[in-house]
């Protein structure tokens, strides 16, 4: 069963606290070379057959992200 990956994430003109309060953290722990945190969701869908990569942006944009401040990566099976 083919499994297709989306990340979803704030994008880079919205304000990201959760990954400011990640970058703080890693430099209190010496983890001085990070210069940037983005957090975000990560969903993993199985799907029966080929998956479909423009039913899959859509499901992605109108269920799993708010496009209007979010962008998605959709990673489809290569094999």
């Amino acid at each position: 069963m083919p499994r297709v990956v989306v990340d979803v994430v704030l994008k880079p003109e919205i304000s990201d606290p959760q990954g400011q309060a990640v970058l703080g953290a890693l430099g209190r722990l010496g983890h001085d070379s990070v210069r940037s945190v983005r957090q975000g969701k990560h969903f993993v869908l199985e799907v029966d057959g080929t998956p479909d990569a423009a039913e899959l942006k859509q499901i992605a944009e109108t269920l799993l992200a708010n496009p209007v401040i979010e962008d998605v990566e959709l990673h489809l099976p290569t094999d």
